[in-house]
């Protein structure tokens, strides 16, 4: 294998200097966002850089460096940093060696290969400057010429919606198309002290009873080993039938597909066992555009609330489980209840880090975790102009933590196969001895359109 390394700067350069202070919301730094691209065809390296020198140049917080003041405000600098992109020529591979799934189990060693990973360790201390927040690498797999291109995005830069926005804007910049709005934000709301008041929804559990980081690691790595991970495909029209059974218009489908797994998993795996059966949900949920005053459209930022949902009145009503789910999110977006909330998570996140903790990934009783990408399109969105002939990968699940995305294309005997746009791939991992009787309750369910579900 032989490999290159090219620097990208903005064109023209629009940084300025302006420094954009960050919330505690976004004070994830030790986080990065991981995703893997493959292409079917060549990836031109010269056009690749003309169009990330111009989306740089739209986006000037992607290309700045992080400013640590007074021990406890954290900026970043938009100093119009150079980009590197790595070139790999790689002729062990054949042909890109994973199937469909779009989650790749945490630890792989080819699919670490494909990442230059940002350097978080560097970040926020004096030898910041030169780490750059974004990474590209592209390799070329030599003998089916196919093309992967993996994104290491660090997180405090904002959550997976912005990072998806860059990445298309890249893409289309790439095509000679002009940009998609909204045009980026890149000034957050900074929550104060005084902005936390009594508050009628729950603080997550996982923020108030934080974990050293060292021993956060270490859970997630036994929970690594300790539980095995599941996968479904649903196909749009299987979503579309649970969806009618669960509330029709009243819910949206991925309520549909988080209460079926909700149900499956209490009626075959946990039913009668008070302690273990899935009784509500906590919900990465984007607050973009419930009020200008907590994160318009456009922000670049991690606009992110983890909502609880009320208990289920059934936990084996397919309906009562998705319209609870929705309920209790739309409850939860009024602006009134939602700042007051956020707030004092963000005064959480801001000790948390004071303090070198970290979110607790323990499991909490009776709580399923939803984590959903499916209204992102990331092979879509990021395709370069192969038109359904993209593939996204990305890395890591937990134990009965939801990892949703779209359906990857795929081909057959060569051939491109019709995309399933509306389908969805689920990733999450479950005790050992739980996991064949869910996945054979799933395969009895679709084969018979869901039929024998209570509803």
């Amino acid at each position: 294998m032989s490999s290159t390394v090219f620097t990208v700067s903005p064109s023209p350069a629009t940084g300025n200097n302006r420094r954009i202070e960050l919330a505690g919301m976004d004070l994830l730094l030790a986080v990065h966002i991981n995703n893997v691209f493959v292409y079917p065809d060549e990836i031109k390296i010269d056009r690749f850089q003309d169009a990330l020198s111009r989306t740089l140049s739209l986006w000037p917080l992607v290309a700045g460096r992080t400013v640590l003041e007074n021990g406890d405000r954290y900026f970043i600098e938009m100093c119009d940093n150079s980009i590197p992109i790595a070139v790999v020529e790689n002729n062990d591979l054949n042909e890109w060696p994973f199937n469909s799934d779009a989650v790749v189990e945490l630890g792989n060693k080819v699919f670490l290969t494909l990442i230059d990973f940002v350097d978080a360790k560097k970040l926020f201390k004096n030898s910041s400057e030169d780490e750059p927040l974004v990474r590209f690498k592209l390799t070329h797999i030599v003998q089916s010429n196919e093309w992967a291109l993996g994104v290491s995005w660090y997180h405090p830069l904002g959550d997976a919606e912005p990072c998806l926005r860059f990445c298309n804007t890249l893409s289309r910049f790439y095509q000679q198309l002009e940009p998609l709005p909204p045009m980026p934000i890149f000034e957050r709301r900074i929550w104060q002290a005084d902005d936390v008041k009594p508050s009628i929804l729950p603080i997550p559990w996982q923020f108030q009873d934080a974990q050293p980081l060292d021993l956060s690691g270490a859970t997630v790595m036994r929970q690594q080993a300790d539980y095995t991970p599941v996968k479904i495909r649903f196909t749009g029209e299987q979503l579309a039938i649970l969806r009618k059974l669960a509330g029709g218009d009243s819910i949206t489908i991925q309520d549909a597909m988080t209460a079926y797994i909700i149900v499956t998993l209490n009626t075959h795996c946990y039913k009668d066992q008070s302690d273990r059966m899935m009784l509500h949900t906590i919900t990465v949920t984007n607050v973009r555009g419930v009020a200008d005053s907590i994160a318009p459209q456009g922000l670049v930022s991690n606009a992110l609330f983890m909502m609880v949902s009320n208990d289920f009145p059934d936990p084996y009503s397919l309906s009562s489980v998705a319209k609870t789910i929705r309920q209790s999110i739309h409850q939860e977006r009024d602006p009134e209840a939602l700042a007051p909330a956020i707030a004092a998570v963000d005064q959480i996140l801001r000790k948390n880090v004071k303090e070198r903790k970290s979110a607790n990934p323990e499991l909490v009783p009776n709580e399923l975790a939803v984590n959903s990408n499916y209204r992102y399109d990331w092979a879509g969105l990021f395709d370069f102009g192969y038109t359904d002939k993209c593939r996204f990968y990305t890395h890591w699940c937990g134990p009965l933590y939801l990892r949703v995305f779209r359906l990857n294309p795929e081909k057959q005997n060569n051939e491109w196969l019709p995309r399933d746009r509306h389908g969805a791939d689920v990733s999450f991992r479950l005790e050992k001895e739980l996991t064949e009787k869910f996945l054979d309750a799933v395969k009895q369910d679709t084969a018979n359109n869901f039929q024998n579900l209570k509803l």
